[in-house]
């Protein structure tokens, strides 16, 4: 029987620098954009004592901004820049059907429960809930509740611009499908 250790056998892995992967200063992949809406809704004391409550407009606050980096193809840049939203949700408020030009992202409720309408239903999204969307992505969000609501948004590219859609995203029948 042969005692070697994988150790013994490929050596000390973090003596083989060309192996490990370097730390990335911003997120480049869904995963990584899903990861730091996590880990900012985790700290209460980065978000909680900036949200105010407006029950005559929605209101919201950009928490952070990374411009596109330049020559983004270079270990560690930032391909496409991103921007970090809070935002808060009285109940009935709502953002109308819309999508997100050309900018991706990342929704995560943090206090609350919202409900996302779309063309395929309509979900519940309760705090911790996460929804990843592509460009082109068309909802309505809504505080369906009777408490406040707050959310995290993750736009990249930045957000600049959110066409609105006239028509309801979900038929009443739809209404009552499960998430």
């Amino acid at each position: 029987m042969n005692s070697d250790s994988d150790l013994q056998i490929a050596g000390d892995i973090l003596e083989v620098q060309h192996l490990l992967q370097p730390a990335r200063k911003h997120p480049s992949t869904v995963a990584e954009f899903a990861g730091l809406a996590r880990s900012i809704g985790a700290d209460r004391t980065q978000w909680a004592p900036l949200v105010r409550y407006d029950a005559t407009t929605r209101w919201y606050h950009r928490l952070r901004t990374v411009p596109r980096a330049l020559g983004s193809s270079r270990a560690g840049g930032t391909p496409f820049g991103y921007e970090v939203w809070l935002l808060s949700w009285v109940p009935g408020q709502g953002s109308g059907r819309h999508d997100h030009g050309p900018s991706s992202g990342v929704l995560t409720v943090l206090d609350g429960r919202l409900t996302e309408r779309t063309e395929s239903g309509t979900r519940v999204l309760d705090s911790g809930a996460q929804r990843v969307f592509a460009p082109g992505y068309v909802h309505e969000v809504v505080n369906d509740s009777l408490e406040p609501a707050v959310s995290l948004h993750i736009y990249y590219p930045g957000l600049t611009e959110m066409p609105m859609h006239l028509a309801q995203c979900a038929p009443a029948a739809l209404d009552a499908a499960p998430a």
